[in-house]
């Protein structure tokens, strides 16, 4: 093992002094399906509830959720065999109590997210249509509009939200750093968070909420990288802010990215189309060529399930077939979906029933995707892994408590120990809902005394926003997918670089660049010492699984900038497994 480096980065964002003040019993940082969950169940537990969002309610990575929410929810279904699907997923890293609360509350919570009214998909004869995606060996995956499904539960929780005048609502606001009365070590805590306000009346510009407790439910990092499925807001701001005031992070190197995601060509950046693990599940399966050249199917014999393998396993082996074939992309066949008991009529006629199938299905993925000149209709689809899913986070317990007294953290941007090494499809989602609720089982019995922030004496700093792209190009081509460490030691080289430089302008450009550099460096740092490949943790270097080794978790802390980490072993959870 190499030794762990300590690098410099801000330990606290330069910003404007607050030119205002509120006060709230409880602030959530983020509106998706956990931030939303967490204020609607808190509310009439305390008395003032303010739910801050970086651009509108409906804009963070919820809505973009396409395949659905996973639950033991159909007949024959156990929550023991959602259990043993996501151990299996999550590579030995997963913590199994959390797994179990997982699976077990699971299917409560989406018939109470039901009842809020989401209209999920139902089967002619009016029961929940469920269908499989990658690493489920039961349909156990609801899903709403075809494939819709985190639009649907987001506009469902914002009606409720808007049904709830004692939750207030800050949009375009960015949490520029967490404030504490004391440091951690002689009992201090949160007592209020910074944000910078983008026009909401009085309160714009950069102001101070001082508050009782935080619930950070601000989504995740994928915005580290160039090509990701993420939205522009995933820029790890709530991981940042959270290590800066404290807290640990962990697991941050096992980052999972999505399998099939459409190729828009080399020079594409940014936010690209997914093209959900669903598909495959109702039948579409991956190819190395186009038929007219030869194209052959490459997923049977790599793993039981085939093209539903978990999706570090179909990562993985799209990645091997592109070096192997020198393409930059593989490609999906789903032309036939929808066509079963056609094959005795004309060409015409089975191309109907796909395209129907597509259009009730999957009408918003057809869409994208003849928005780009492919019609999955009658084409395969050209696709590559990108950046999809953080499985680390901020460090929580069962209850979504951190290390910091009076932090809370839910959904992508906690590490609540369910994911392991490489989340099970369709249980983010699910996630968010259980461990929200279970965060506003305990909140309203540990809120702190209201108290006064201490003096911040944490040494400022912001790197220039222009610096982003550089920052995503390094971590995509010596970070991303596959990794080895030498391209570890040229991010890592590069990351100390851009630290050293300082913005000219404070913007929330240069706020977000540095939470971007903040999480690259420590996820950089973790990928580096973790000398195996585990679930989505791939080293070119140390091609297998060691347990004997490396089964536990890599923990991040920072002190005034400086981050160290920390090996903490535990025995792997998938042990008996089969």
């Amino acid at each position: 093992m190499v030794d762990a480096p300590v690098r410099r980065v801000p330990g606290r964002l330069t910003a404007p002094t607050p030119g205002w003040t509120t006060t709230s019993d409880v602030v959530v940082i983020g509106s998706g399906i956990a931030g939303l969950t967490a204020a609607l169940r808190l509310r009439g537990q305390v008395e003032k509830i303010l739910v801050v969002t970086k651009d509108v309610l409906a804009a963070g990575s919820t809505q973009w959720a396409q395949g659905g929410i996973a639950a033991a929810l159909g007949p024959g279904d156990t929550p023991e065999e959602h259990e043993v699907d996501t151990l299996v997923a999550g590579a030995g890293a997963c913590n199994a109590e959390a797994v179990r609360i997982l699976v077990n509350e699971g299917p409560e919570a989406v018939r109470e997210l039901i009842a809020l009214g989401t209209k999920f998909d139902h089967s002619p004869d009016g029961e929940l249509s469920l269908t499989r995606e990658g690493g489920h060996h039961r349909d156990r995956i609801a899903h709403a509009g075809g494939d819709a499904t985190g639009a649907e539960i987001q506009r469902a929780l914002i009606a409720a939200i808007e049904r709830a005048p004692e939750i207030e609502v800050v949009q375009h606001a960015l949490a520029v750093d967490l404030l504490l009365d004391g440091p951690l070590e002689e009992g201090g805590g949160i007592a209020g968070v910074t944000l910078h306000v983008m026009g909401e009346g009085q309160r714009d510009g950069v102001g101070a909420v001082h508050c009782r407790a935080v619930v950070l439910a601000s989504g995740g990092l994928g915005q580290v990288f160039s090509q990701t499925t993420n939205p522009a807001v995933s820029t790890g701001d709530g991981m940042a802010v959270a290590l800066r005031a404290g807290a640990v992070l962990r697991d941050l190197e096992f980052v999972q990215f999505h399998p099939t995601v459409m190729y828009l060509g080399p020079d594409s950046r940014g936010q690209q189309p997914l093209i959900s693990e669903a598909v495959r599940g109702e039948g579409a399966f991956l190819v190395d060529g186009l038929p007219e050249e030869g194209g052959r199917r490459f997923m049977q014999g790599v793993h039981e399930l085939a093209d539903l393998a978990p999706r570090d396993v179909v990562a993985k082996a799209i990645m091997r077939r592109m070096l192997e074939t020198g393409q930059p992309h593989m490609w999906l066949d789903a032309r036939h979906l929808g066509a079963a008991g056609s094959e005795a009529s004309d060409l015409g006629d089975r191309e109907a029933r796909v395209s129907r199938f597509w259009e009730r299905r999957f009408p918003t993925i057809l869409a994208t995707a003849r928005s780009h000149g492919v019609d999955p209709v009658t084409q395969l689809i050209p696709v590559a892994p990108a950046c999809h899913y953080a499985s680390g986070g901020v460090r929580t317990d069962l209850f979504g408590r951190s290390n910091v007294p009076g932090l809370y953290a839910t959904g992508e941007v906690a590490c609540s120990g369910v994911h392991g090494a490489n989340r099970l499809a369709s249980n983010s989602l699910l996630e968010g809902l259980v461990f929200s609720r279970r965060i506003a089982d305990v909140l309203p019995g540990e809120l702190r005394p209201a108290s006064v922030p201490a003096v911040d004496g944490r040494t400022e700093g912001l790197v220039p926003g222009v610096v982003r792209r550089d920052l995503q190009e390094v971590m995509t081509s010596r970070v991303g997918v596959l990794r080895t460490a030498e391209g570890l030691t040229d991010a890592a080289q590069l990351l100390d670089k851009l630290a050293g430089l300082r913005a000219v302008e404070v913007n929330q450009e240069s706020w977000e660049t540095t939470n971007l550099l903040t999480i690259s460096a420590a996820l950089t740092d973790a990928a580096t010492l973790r000398e195996e490949t585990r679930g989505s943790h791939w080293r070119e270097d140390f091609p297998e699984r060691d347990d004997a080794q490396w089964a536990g978790h890599f923990d991040v802390v920072m002190t005034d900038g400086e981050t160290t980490l920390r090996f903490d072993a535990e025995p792997a959870t998938d042990r008996g497994i089969s």
